[in-house]
């Protein structure tokens, strides 16, 4: 057994290189400030006194309430536990096995900010000063501890940085030379020069042949419907990758000799600076392909240890299905989408990960409400897709013009529709749900994994339950599965057993017939051309409303949400399959039990 405070020696060492627990950023400060305010333990003075310290001292709302003797660190804590419905512990009082510290890794814990102090059977214990991000964490912990359940406790921000710096201590370098043998002459110093002539690279850059390869790349990924071209630099190799329905493939690469010139070529044509080689760079092409065709890329550079990687994300405006019959939705979820995105007020949110089409899905129907009775407004970051009749706004951080700014801007220029290219904080979500409840039209998306955890994520951001309830019409979780090639499509016998586990019914099995693509040339030998769509639509009825006003965690509003007929992805996936659409490995990809 480790006991704090046995120990007083135990820190030796370590003074100057303390670990901290991260901090909140300036958006959670604003949230809990709220939350504060509400409950009346501290005034708005007190709370802008505080504002005003931590922009000129920096540092988290609970320390500088704490420092100007407004509000101590414990009587803090006990307002984040009753937020949050989690227990407070005063972690100095609590005695951790070794073993039970062994379960993360110093890297993990500090990472986190969490430190584990107890194991009951398939449980496990961890204590925390930031509990928003550690629920929202929860499956992350689960998978990488393999425990079913972890109970989250909640500590001042002092005894938990106290606790880090006590059980994840960084070796001092008397440690570390005392237990080593290493020699002065196992060590060389090894110099490398800079030898690239700047205006010979330039020159070498406008050469044929690198004019030639790159056109090439850029018209062979359009031509193949990649989205993403990756030119990757390596110690001893160089590659190019395109991404072609979600998955990245290799292609023609160039000579070793020239990769600098390559990345020069592509630098110029985005009208980067080709001699800054130290700093990531963002810029954006523009070409004409023939006549009509008309394709942007946007570029990033990013400066690595073996050279730089370019990524060039491809928006061919030509190549977008912009229907919204054509993206997925089965009969019964299609009518669902388009009655709540045809409402006259409330929000419609679009969940998924990065790649999942969430833009095309909310662009899919600014198409259909893009009417001349309407006024659109839209807010994103980049804009990817321009649309006549839509007025769109370019996000840009570095001036002040975030989500948030645009949304205020928004609200004064009398607006039918609004799109939000995503909700990133609370201070978005709040004018985002009160444009909903004041006659607007709001469509966004956000990052969580299925319909019900959207709910759960708007709540740890701040946003009251009955702002939530009030607003929001629908939520449709989505992700995109690979269609299988019409052109070598075959039936693809599969194993009862194998059905069974991805939760196919039983009557279901002697019936199903199955496909695959073997392979061919128009699907560049993949077995599979183009995506769709699979969607889990959750309409805010009373039931769910109530559900949530009762504070039912995700699990329990999607088991109800599933019972009032919600298709969860997994089902809509083996419907895909069924139709012969899809695959079973797709399906296993994309999706969780």
């Amino acid at each position: 057994m480790t006991a704090r405070k046995n120990d007083k020696g135990s820190n030796t060492g370590t003074k100057n290189s303390k670990t901290a627990p991260p901090v909140p950023n300036a958006r959670s400060v604003d949230a809990m400030g709220e939350i504060l305010l509400r409950e009346q333990v501290v005034s708005i003075e007190q709370l802008d006194q505080a504002r005003g310290e931590i922009a000129k001292q920096g540092g988290t709302l609970q320390r500088a309430l704490s420092g100007l003797g407004h509000l101590s660190e414990t009587d803090y804590v006990k307002q984040i536990a009753k937020r949050f419905g989690v227990a407070s512990v005063d972690i100095d009082q609590i005695a951790i096995p070794e073993d039970v510290l062994k379960v993360f890794s110093k890297r993990d814990a500090v990472r986190f900010g969490i430190v584990p102090i107890e194991i009951q059977k398939d449980t496990l214990s961890i204590v925390t000063a930031d509990p928003a991000a550690s629920l929202y964490l929860m499956d992350d912990f689960k998978h990488m501890t393999g425990f079913k359940k972890v109970e989250v406790l909640v500590t001042t921000e002092s005894q938990l940085e106290s606790a880090l710096n006590e059980f994840y201590k960084e070796d001092t370098l008397t440690d570390v030379l005392e237990n080593s043998d290493l020699s002065t002459e196992d060590i060389r110093i090894l110099r490398e020069e800079d030898t690239i002539d700047m205006q010979q690279l330039e020159s070498e850059s406008g050469e044929e042949k690198v004019v030639r390869f790159v056109n090439l790349i850029l018209y062979d990924a359009i031509m193949k419907g990649a989205s993403d071209i990756h030119i990757e630099s390596y110690e001893k190799s160089y590659r190019v990758r395109y991404r072609i329905d979600g998955v990245l493939s290799e292609a023609v690469a160039p000579e070793s000799r020239i990769r600098n010139a390559v990345v020069s070529r592509i630098k110029i044509m985005s009208d980067l600076d080709i001699s800054e080689r130290r700093l990531p760079q963002d810029g954006r092409i523009k070409l004409k392909i023939g006549d009509t065709k008309d394709v942007d890329f946007r570029v990033s550079v990013l400066p690595t240890t073996n050279g730089e990687h370019i990524v060039l994300r491809i928006l061919d405006k030509s190549a977008l299905k912009l229907d919204m019959t054509k993206l997925g939705f089965n009969a019964g979820q299609f009518e669902e989408f388009q009655q709540a995105v045809k409402q006259p007020w409330g929000m419609v949110l679009v969940t998924g990960p990065t790649g999942s089409g969430k833009t095309t899905t909310l662009y899919s129907a600014l198409m259909e409400l893009n009417k001349s009775t309407d006024k659109i407004l839209t807010a994103e970051d980049p804009v990817e897709i321009t649309v006549e009749g839509i007025s769109q706004v370019h996000i840009n951080d570095e001036i002040g013009l975030n989500f948030a700014a645009a949304l205020r801007s928004f609200l004064r220029q009398d607006p039918d529709i609004i799109m939000v290219g995503e909700i990133r904080d609370f201070e978005t979500a709040e004018i985002a749900i009160k444009a909903a409840l004041t006659g607007h039209l709001v469509l966004s998306t956000l990052h969580t994994n299925d319909a019900p955890s959207t709910i759960n994520r708007l709540l740890n951001m701040g946003v009251e339950p009955f702002l939530v309830t009030s607003a929001i019409n629908l939520i449709a979780a989505q992700r995109l599965v690979r269609v299988i090639c019409k052109a070598c499509k075959e039936p693809l016998p599969v194993s009862a057993d194998r059905l069974l586990e991805l939760g196919l019914p039983e009557d279901k099995i002697t019936d199903a017939c199955l496909y695959h693509g073997v392979g061919c040339k128009r699907c560049n030998n993949t077995g599979y051309k183009g995506r769709i769509g699979l969607y889990e639509l959750m309409s805010m009825g009373d039931k769910i409303r109530e559900c949530v006003l009762q504070g039912y965690s995700a699990m329990e509003i999607r088991r109800e949400a599933t019972r009032l007929g919600m298709q969860p992805l997994r089902e809509s996936g083996i419907d895909k399959m069924l139709e012969g659409v899809t695959t079973l490995e797709e399906i296993l990809r994309v999706t969780r039990k």
